[in-house]
């Protein structure tokens, strides 16, 4: 059974806030950036520990053709994602935001 995909409310928040900025920047991107992130999540599916880890149990994977990172975590069969974020953000604003609170 493959795992489920699961994400935080702050992750479908960052998810919204991309598109919206995509869509406002020419209209289809957004659709273009999800497509490239759902063909990431089902690569997550099919095998979750495919990328490394990044910090203590937190994996990350970058999404093709947009300069976005994505950050989970696996829960017992759940892929938990944590952020998707851009990938010129500052490593310690990052590690704050998936760090568990």
């Amino acid at each position: 059974m493959s795992p489920r995909i699961v994400l935080t409310r702050e992750a479908e928040n960052d998810l919204s806030e991309i598109v919206e900025w995509y869509e406002n920047q020419r209209s289809g991107l957004g659709f273009n950036f999800l497509a490239e992130v759902d063909a990431g999540f089902r690569l997550l599916a099919s095998d979750p520990r495919l990328f490394p880890e990044q910090y203590k149990g937190v994996r990350r994977y970058l999404v093709r053709r947009f300069p976005y990172k994505v950050f989970y975590r696996l829960v017992e069969d759940n892929v938990v994602v944590l952020a998707v974020v851009h990938g010129g953000r500052d490593p310690a604003w990052i590690k704050k935001r998936i760090s568990p609170t």
